[in-house]
This record gives C-alpha cells, sequence and structure tokens, in this order.
C-alpha cells in the first residue's frame, strides 16, 4: 500500500500556518482540531518546516510562558522529511522510526498535497497484514 491509498481514504486536508503565526496560535489551532502537528507554509504555499505538540512543550520548557509569544519560525522543524503519494508504507515506517517523529508532509511537485501519520501508517499497516493473512488462510483452505 501507498500513501495515494492512504490519501483516498482519509483526505488531503492539511492544517498550515504562516511563519509568523505565534506558538500561543499554534497550540490554540493543535487544540481546536485535535491533532499533533500543523504544516508551516511561506511564500506561494512552499512548505518552509513543521511544528508539532512535542515541539510547542519543548519550547515552553526550556523558556516558559514567553514562548508563546514568539513567532512558529523560531521553533519549527524547518528542514521537513517528507514523502511522496508512491511512497510505500514500510518505507513511512522508517523515516518515522529513525527520525523519531510522527507525521510526514506528502509533497508531489514542490507541492504540499497532504499529510500522514503514524497512526494513518499503523492503521493501514494492520489493513494490509489482516489481507494477507485471509488471503493466505484461503489459499491454505483450497491447497
Amino acid at each position: 500500500m501507498n500513501v495515494a491509498a492512504i490519501l483516498k481514504s482519509k483526505g488531503r486536508a492539511v492544517a498550515t500556518a504562516k511563519p509568523e503565526t505565534t506558538l500561543l496560535e499554534i497550540s490554540q489551532k493543535l487544540a481546536q482540531k485535535k491533532i499533533g502537528a500543523i504544516v508551516i507554509v511561506g511564500e506561494g504555499g512552499k512548505l518552509s518546516g513543521i511544528i508539532s505538540e512535542r515541539d510547542v512543550i519543548r519550547a515552553i520548557g526550556e523558556q516558559g510562558a514567553e514562548a508563546l509569544k514568539q513567532p512558529v519560525s523560531q521553533v519549527m522543524t524547518s528542514k521537513v522529511i517528507t514523502c511522496t503519494e508512491m511512497s510505500v508504507i514500510d518505507e513511512l515506517m522508517e523515516k518515522m522510526t529513525n527520525g523519531r517523529f510522527r507525521h510526514l508532509p506528502v509533497v508531489e511537485d514542490d507541492k504540499l498535497v497532504g499529510i500522514v501519520s503514524i497512526g494513518d501508517v499503523v492503521k493501514n499497516h494492520i489493513a494490509e497484514v489482516e489481507m494477507e493473512v485471509t488471503a493466505m488462510r484461503g489459499y491454505l483452505a483450497t491447497g
């Protein structure tokens, strides 16, 4: 299974914000939408970074409540690891595990087209394994 299949079932909506958005506004948006990360886009919708709940907590832990007044560009991860619609689940799991992050923006032709989370990956991996088990049982029963 690839990312295109995941996006087909979950949708392509991505929560985004501008680099000048304050960390407080980012925190409110994360809470309101009940999501774990927001993609930061700059001029022309170009991917500038990503900010997660962990990043927000880390900034507050290091700088106190004053961190909430600063722009997200000061805290976000600017070297974003991405994937494409053709990326497969095993590749996503490897990237997420090695990078120790839970969200991957999906980019095609330098355009943000979606986002996948570790929850999406695990859900679809389980479905893939269950299909294989069902197929194997059917093969053994008729074999």
